[in-house]
């Protein structure tokens, strides 16, 4: 498969009839602009570890990862944290009533109904992998139960009244699920409706990496290569008015890059249309190659057939991305990469590069990096990022964002 860095027309790649725009539930919040390069100084820092998932609750900030203590911007004590806080997104106070005792890593979370938050992860207290808690006073809520077996949380996705759980799992309470489950959102009991199996992991049992959806299409990529037996490498699609697995199907992924990345697609988001989302992946370098390792690539969501090929593609030339958020005006991307607009390096800045440390910003139509370059330090890389109406949020394991100290956590605003 050949990729491009330029964008073929949308209709020479959808099936026409295929074109139905979604109603956006969980997809990206759209922004009319890219937002501006200085952080704001309000958000609090996270004092070690890595930050690797953001809800917003009404105003508030939920924020998870692996670490032990927090500091509010202007000083003051520090905050004993384990594994998830929560702080005002407009004046970055941290809530003091907030501080759940969670024994292990948070991965995942989702904003759930009447003041409350979904949280996924590999802890065992005070749930099994899955908890929805009070954010008033972060105490679990009665009669949500949905204790996770043979593995742990990796991604939510919450529409309306259900959640979609994805991780490298094998049975949510009572009931057998493979990597993928939706359960009640206000009880936890798993739907029977639902029983899409992501299989054939790429080098173990099968994973869901990364999750995002509208309301008729749920996008989800992973360690896989079956969904409900049919081909999917990494990538698939499933159509959440019947159910099952939609006819759309790339092999964009199904090259391996090194031995050690069998499987490379990391984060995913949805445009806030749903017309389109882009995928990130790790997987080492790949110059004058037809393989996405290390790339950034746009599909559409409702293009047909088994040769979906992507819109466009942006390689880095050989450092990893994690993360990334789509608002209309820009596609975010974050990593440990060095450059964008770089499909002929290999660990170089190859012709036509651009210097993008750590964080970068693409533009939706052409493929190409956009002028915004803020920098970081680029550590392990980005993991999370959070679109809101006031700007972006940023996650990662280190301290240094648009050349102030901001640890762990920060964000880019809108104006």
């Amino acid at each position: 498969m050949r990729v491009t860095t330029a964008l073929l027309p949308v209709a020479s790649l959808v099936t026409c009839a295929a074109v139905q725009p979604a109603v956006p539930v969980s997809a990206g919040v759209p922004q009319p602009r890219v937002v501006s390069e200085n952080p704001v100084n309000t958000t609090p820092h996270v004092l070690d570890g890595i930050v690797t998932a953001f809800a917003l609750v009404g105003r508030t900030v939920v924020v998870g990862g692996e670490f032990s203590a927090v500091r509010e911007a202007w000083g003051g004590e520090d905050l004993p944290r384990a594994n998830v806080f929560a702080f005002d997104l407009y004046t970055g106070r941290v809530l003091r009533d907030f501080a759940p005792d969670l024994d292990g890593p948070v991965a995942a979370l989702a904003a759930g109904p009447g003041g409350t938050v979904f949280v996924g992860g590999a802890f065992g207290a005070p749930s099994r992998g899955l908890v929805r808690l009070r954010v008033s006073d972060g105490a679990p809520v009665d009669g949500f139960s949905a204790p996770v077996y043979g593995g742990e949380v990796t991604s939510l996705v919450r529409l309306g009244g259900a959640l979609y759980v994805g991780g490298d799992f094998s049975r949510i309470g009572r009931s057998p699920r493979t990597a993928l489950a939706r359960v009640d959102a206000e009880t936890g009991t798993v739907d029977p409706r639902f029983t899409v199996t992501p299989g054939d992991g790429r080098r173990g049992d099968p994973r869901i990496y990364a999750m995002a959806a509208v309301r008729d299409r749920l996008v989800v990529d992973g360690s896989f290569t079956m969904l409900d037996g049919l081909r999917r490498p990494q990538l698939g699609v499933i159509d959440l008015t019947t159910g099952r697995v939609a006819d759309w199907r790339t092999e964009a992924y199904a090259p391996a890059c090194k031995p050690d990345f069998p499987s490379y697609v990391r984060g995913l988001d949805l445009s806030p249309d749903g017309r389109y989302f882009v995928v990130v992946t790790t997987g080492g370098p790949a110059p004058r190659t037809s393989k996405l390792c290390d790339s950034a690539a746009r599909f559409e969501t409702y293009a047909k057939g088994e040769a979906v090929r992507p819109t466009w593609v942006n390689l880095t030339g050989g450092d990893s991305l994690y993360a990334v958020a789509v608002t209309g005006s820009a596609v975010y991307v974050g990593g440990h990469q060095r450059w964008l607009d770089n499909p002929r390096g290999a660990d170089t800045a190859g012709p036509g590069a651009v210097h993008r440390p750590g964080i970068g910003a693409i533009d939706p139509v052409t493929g190409r990096a956009l002028r915004w370059n803020p920098t970081r330090e680029r550590g392990i890389g980005v993991k999370a990022f959070l679109t809101v109406k006031t700007g972006l949020l940023v996650g990662s394991d280190t301290t240094e964002l648009g050349h102030e100290y901001h640890a762990r956590v920060g964000m880019f605003p809108t104006t």
